[in-house]
């Protein structure tokens, strides 16, 4: 190949590598999602291979698409950089980035995230919101928001960061007193903390055949951040993120081959800010630094 192809191809490239579907990626750059396929197939014509593998999930990498990919993420950081450095006498990395995130999130793990973005960027104020909606974006009450759920709203841009494994849990003192349970069906002689008025953990006990109401939840809450300090206190046996009771002294999972749903985590922004040099800083520490801690578990 003697030239070059066009920028705007791999950016294309690199943006459904990225999300897994056009539709994600159109709304990342900005695009219509046929004026991103076309770029697609464009690039692989110009290449000669072919770069995803189409299915229901979405695009999967080939093999010459994943070896590739990491060529085209340095190239997009490289530009990132470029725009950074060319905007910069518009704007300084310095101001307020308002971040919404959910309730576990913001208490549990954004602090130990956001110490080294302050340390390395001191001009950057951050303000935390603890929420569980997507409607502050639109409204502008928030810059960034971190979601267990995809953004539908078409003036968000949306970033994949993750899937979240759920698992069983309890603290080391409430299973040291009262047993670890063997199976799933073990649980119904147990203590357990539930939601007061949420369905989600009814329906869970339902998906592996345990037949249960509100009542079988001896202290109930919608609070995220409660419902985790009353595991933690040996309340009873609860759900939480796997990487969360992996952080957490004393506490433990139980039924560890018990299969559960997973929790997505999403990174949004109002398409209208995400050009800002301070704002995209943050929403790129946000997105690897979140990355990394879902592979932690």
């Amino acid at each position: 190949m003697s030239n070059m192809p066009d920028w705007s191809l791999i950016r294309s490239f690199h943006a459904v590598a990225e999300t897994g579907s056009l539709s994600a990626a159109a709304r990342l750059l900005g695009m219509s999602q046929p004026s991103l396929g076309r770029h697609i197939q464009a690039l692989e014509a110009e290449l000669g291979i072919t770069l995803f593998q189409r299915g229901r999930r979405g695009y999967a990498l080939s093999e010459e698409g994943a070896r590739l990919f990491a060529r085209a993420s340095e190239m997009n950081a490289a530009a990132d950089g470029f725009a950074r450095l060319a905007t910069g006498s518009g704007e300084a990395l310095a101001g307020t980035v308002r971040v919404s995130a959910s309730e576990i999130v913001a208490a549990y793990v954004l602090p130990d995230i956001l110490e080294p973005l302050r340390r390395a960027e001191p001009a950057i104020e951050i303000e935390i919101v603890a929420s569980n909606t997507v409607e502050n974006l639109l409204r502008r009450d928030a810059d960034i928001a971190i979601r267990m759920v995809e953004p539908s709203q078409l003036d968000l841009v949306a970033r994949k960061i993750a899937d979240l494994p759920l698992c069983a849990c309890a603290s080391t003192e409430y299973l040291d007193r009262r047993g670890r349970p063997a199976t799933p069906d073990d649980l119904i002689d147990h203590d357990l903390v539930g939601y007061d008025r949420g369905l989600d953990l009814i329906a869970g006990f339902r998906g592996f055949g345990v037949e249960i109401d509100r009542h079988a939840f001896g202290v109930r809450t919608d609070n995220q951040i409660v419902f985790w300090e009353l595991a933690k206190a040996g309340l009873g046996i609860g759900f939480a993120q796997r990487g969360l009771v992996r952080r957490t002294e004393d506490v433990e999972i139980i039924l560890d081959g018990m299969t559960l749903p997973v929790l997505p985590m999403w990174l949004a922004m109002h398409r209208d800010v995400r050009t800002s040099p301070r704002i995209r800083r943050v929403a790129d520490h946000l997105h690897e630094s979140l990355k990394t801690y879902a592979m932690t578990f």
